[in-house]
């Protein structure tokens, strides 16, 4: 004969939560697994009916599950596996499998319920499935990256073409003893508007152009009024005013221009974004410098990032936006580190947008 310690005992030992309950639904045994997966100790639940542990759509009806099974012999739950929904001591719901025996003993029928956490497992689950979307959002970003400098390259053709003829066009109106000729005046402003597309596509070619990492003296004031104007191109609707106060042309860092034009153009990118739907869209991009140091701020008139969003904000896939990956700052971050530098970003504080300063360190070869 089992004693009753002895098997007390044993049940504490399992690794899936055991139920013990009478046909009132009162709980009887209430194992050690159970408190782990619940939060309540035994002492709090035995005695009490089952339903505590249910939400409470669940729990109004559970006592007529049973008093219909006794009377009808239908099986809802008895003898089958199913996902349930149980509700931890602190109110949130848990997904749990559960299989439910029946026995019958001197105290009338007895119901044991075997109750499986499942919280790990759609963590997991859905850990997975956001990996493969992303998998399947990076194999098309990667395409397009494939494709973006044979694109850029097509454009820029007609871009040349069209430049050379309204060039001609202009000298013939000129030969014809026509200079005051207001048309001559509007193709020489549409040449410069194909001038400054044939630059944007240009940046944009250099931009997804796989290159091997290059560190070279790069003018910083001219890489930063780059990615600015890589990012107007997608802003111009928005009227969002993109901004460097930085202006010392003659100033060069060593480093890869590529890699670090890939951190500003998200960094700008992402605060423009933030200030398009505020009162003051503004972008401001600032640099200030040290002995050893080189800092350029992104600052913003956004709403800013709170303390919640900031501890996630350099982790992979835990974007807020609905397009993107959720892993330009983890990358961009990397790069930086790679640098030598780092990226940070700076604490909340009410009424002031966010502001991300990315530190690269000044070497031997950086000039002033």
């Amino acid at each position: 004969m089992v004693s009753s310690s002895c098997l007390h005992s044993v049940l504490d030992t399992a690794v899936n939560g055991i139920i013990v309950i009478d046909d009132n639904g009162t709980i009887l045994i209430y194992n050690r697994a159970c408190e782990n997966m619940f939060g309540y100790k035994s002492a709090e639940v035995v005695g009490k009916n089952v339903n505590t542990l249910m939400p409470s759509a669940t729990a109004k009806q559970h006592d007529q599950f049973i008093q219909n099974y006794l009377k009808s012999g239908d099986p809802k739950v008895v003898g089958i596996g199913r996902e349930v929904v149980g509700r931890h001591k602190d109110g949130t719901e848990i997904p749990i499998e559960l299989s439910v025996g029946e026995a019958q003993t001197e105290s009338g029928h007895q119901f044991i319920g075997v109750l499986k956490d499942l919280r790990a497992t759609k963590e997991y689950e859905e850990r997975l499935r956001v990996l493969q979307s992303n998998l399947v959002t990076m194999t098309r970003v990667n395409a397009l990256d494939e494709m973006g400098a044979a694109i850029a390259h097509e454009v820029n053709q007609p871009l040349t073409a069209l430049m050379l003829y309204l060039q001609t066009a202009a000298r013939r109106a000129r030969a014809a003893d026509q200079p005051d000729d207001p048309m001559i005046s509007l193709m020489g402003k549409a040449v410069v508007e194909a001038e400054r597309a044939g630059q944007i596509i240009q940046r944009m070619r250099n931009f997804v152009e796989r290159q091997a990492p290059q560190c070279i003296g790069t003018g910083l004031a001219t890489l930063i009024d780059d990615c600015l104007e890589l990012v107007r191109v997608g802003h111009e609707a928005d009227d969002v005013e993109f901004i460097s106060t930085f202006v010392d042309y003659n100033y060069q860092l060593e480093l890869d221009s590529v890699q670090i034009q890939q951190i500003l153009v998200n960094l700008i990118r992402n605060a423009g974004e933030a200030v398009k739907d505020q009162p003051v869209k503004q972008v401001v991009v600032s640099v200030e410098r040290d002995d050893d140091n080189v800092f350029v701020k992104v600052m913003d008139t956004g709403p800013g990032l709170d303390e919640e969003a900031v501890s996630h904000l350099f982790k992979a896939f835990t974007g807020t936006k609905r397009r993107g990956l959720g892993i330009g700052l983890a990358i961009s971050r990397s790069i930086a580190q790679n640098h030598g530098g780092d990226l940070l970003v700076e604490p909340y504080e009410e009424g002031k947008g966010a502001t991300f300063t990315l530190r690269l360190p000044v070497n031997s070869k950086a000039t002033s």
